[in-house]
């Protein structure tokens, strides 16, 4: 299965969200008749396409219209990236606000804005607006292009974005623990219940047995893309065929997990990122609606400081330290960021523990602070980290799966991976260039996907491979002259009791050794070129050497052409190349000594 990534849209009711998705991928993401009668998004649609240069954008296309907010956030909550969509006839708007603070508040750090209906009204205003409210709200757009969908102004164009966008996403861990919030349930006949959802991280496999509501359930079949599977990995659309638990159980909200590899919670502690008007955790409601994953919760919320808080839920979710979610007020519509700290909180009983519980959180916040930003970027500067508020203590203990290499922080699966591909990658490389098997370090570094070019070092040092001159080869590989091979071993054996008998060019040929070939000896340091295309043994200047120490000083060009016994053809260059050394020192414009 070629890669998938998934993006959510998010803009204003009836900005043209889901005739920009039908643009994209000839799929009309709206599912309902009542949808497409009314032209307007009550539920989450969804539809894909395959992307310039391979893999597939599946977009999880979600309402605008306020009354279906909660819909919208079960939309958001499981995807890395977002689409944020502005008319361009009616500008920014009251739901754009809204999706972009849901957007803001689960951290969402991938972003693509699209200004639409362009043949309507100028895009620049809203353009300019949109960029600047997604800016403001720490959203900054990776690309920002205006577009007609129904004229198809500017489709190319956004295609390639969206393209570059999915490019940049973190790669998941397809070995992470399994938890698919269920979006949809329903019955197919002749298979069963079937769910779908949007998997992060992780692997189904047909065959697997999953948790769900406390109850074991096996994977009858999957499907990802409308195509039978037998795996499935996250980033990914997935329906999933149940066998032993019936459709009339489930709903959205529910997840399917990997068997004992998560704590189902009612009571956790979180960091909040409050809303505008609200100064600490005790402006906000006693009661607000957690939504995480596709599940909507009502949490009562207990402030432990100024930014922290205790949420008790209605029903417990499986949770872990790092998971964002939003607390929603349903009369303001004002929501908070949630991050999660801990899953497992202990009791407050006496007097003062909620204060000293509120210094214990702020001091758990780095750590989960560091472990987000190494698992999204696969590593992190030291010196960014501090400018993130983590200490030295946090540094010097680090959380589980994060290693230090140099000045760098770095996911233990993410340097695995980048190890692994860079082995890979230069092996390619050596099998496809036999007369160049060194790979250059920058085309390594992209075709592995590592994101900076002086990780290739330690990369390369950590997988046994060589990094030299920079290029990155297996340790002591030579270059491979196939049918040439015997000639230049002929040649080196001549060389080797003529030593300044350079080959001429009929002996070249008959050797096999073209200009690509004499390259190839040349870089493996099996042959040394001088000016004038004059081939040496790469020992020939340390032969010459001890022959000119024995001539009387200073020599003249022709006595140490007659010494070397050689032509004129190659004692210049091959004087030349010692003077060049600071082996030989020329004097005049006929005589030279050797330097001591």
């Amino acid at each position: 299965m070629s890669s998938m990534s998934v993006v959510a849209t998010a803009g204003h009711v009836d900005h043209g969200k889901s005739t920009l998705v039908k643009a994209l991928t000839g799929i009309e993401p709206d599912r309902w008749e009542e949808e497409q009668r009314r032209a307007l998004t009550i539920d989450l649609g969804y539809a894909w396409t395959t992307l310039p240069g391979g893999g597939t954008v599946a977009f999880v296309d979600v309402p605008g219209h306020r009354r279906f907010i909660g819909n919208m956030l079960a939309g958001l909550g499981p995807v890395p990236a977002v689409m944020f969509v502005v008319a361009a006839d009616e500008s920014w708007m009251p739901q754009s606000a809204e999706h972009l603070a849901a957007a803001a508040a689960l951290g969402v750090e991938h972003a693509l804005l699209v200004v639409t209906r362009a043949d309507l009204a100028d895009p620049a205003p809203a353009l300019a607006r949109a960029r600047a409210e997604l800016s403001e709200a720490g959203l900054a757009p990776r690309a920002a292009l205006a577009v007609s969908a129904r004229a198809g102004a500017g489709m190319d164009e956004l295609r390639a974005a969206v393209a570059d966008l999915v490019a940049a996403l973190p790669a998941p861990d397809p070995a992470a623990r399994v938890r698919l919030w269920i979006d949809r349930a329903f019955t197919i006949n002749g298979a069963g219940t079937v769910v779908t959802g949007t998997l992060p991280a992780g692997t189904i496999r047909v065959g697997d047995t999953l948790d769900l509501l406390g109850r074991r359930v096996s994977v009858r079949g999957l499907h990802s893309l409308e195509q039978p599977r037998d795996a499935v990995s996250g980033v990914a659309r997935v329906a999933v065929n149940l066998r032993g638990v019936a459709t009339a159980d489930l709903h959205r909200g529910q997840a399917l997990l990997t068997p004992g590899a998560w704590h189902a919670t009612s009571v956790l502690d979180v960091r909040l990122t409050l809303p505008e008007g609200a100064r600490t955790a005790a402006d906000l409601p006693e009661h607000l609606m957690l939504h995480i994953g596709t599940a909507a919760h009502e949490a009562r919320v207990r402030p432990l400081g100024s930014d922290g808080a205790r949420l008790t839920l209605a029903e417990p979710l499986p949770l872990a330290a790092g998971d964002r979610a939003i607390l929603r007020d349903p009369g303001t519509g004002r929501v908070a960021g949630a991050l999660v700290l801990d899953v497992d909180p202990p009791e407050l009983r006496r007097r003062g523990a909620g204060a000293r519980r509120a210094e214990e959180l702020a001091a758990r916040a780095a750590g989960v602070d560091l472990t987000i930003e190494v698992r999204a970027r696969g590593y992190l500067g030291v010196e960014e980290a501090r400018r993130l508020g983590v200490g030295d203590d946090d540094l010097t203990t680090l959380p589980a799966g994060i290693v230090r290499r140099a000045d760098l922080l770095v996911d233990e699966r993410v340097w695995s991976r980048w190890q692994e591909a860079l082995s890979d990658v230069t092996a390619d490389y050596a099998r496809t260039h036999p007369l160049e098997p060194w790979m250059p370090a920058d085309a390594a570094r992209t075709a592995a996907g590592i994101p900076r070019l002086d990780l290739v070092g330690p990369l390369a040092e950590a997988a046994g491979l060589t990094h030299e001159g920079g290029r990155v080869h297996e340790p002591g590989i030579r270059a491979d002259l196939g049918a040439a091979e015997a000639g230049l071993a002929r040649i080196e054996a001549r060389l080797a009791a003529q030593p300044f008998a350079a080959p001429e060019q009929p002996e070249l040929d008959a050797a096999g050794l073209g200009p690509r070939e004499v390259a190839a000896a040349v870089r493996a340091g099996r042959l040394l070129r001088l000016d004038d295309g004059v081939l040496l043994q790469p020992i020939a200047p340390a032969k010459a050497m001890r022959i000119l120490a024995g001539l009387p000083q200073p020599f003249t060009t022709s006595e140490a052409r007659k010494a070397l016994d050689t032509t004129r053809r190659v004692a210049i260059p091959l004087l030349e190349h010692l003077d060049a050394k600071g082996w030989t020192r020329r004097l005049d414009a006929g005589h030279r000594e050797v330097a001591r």
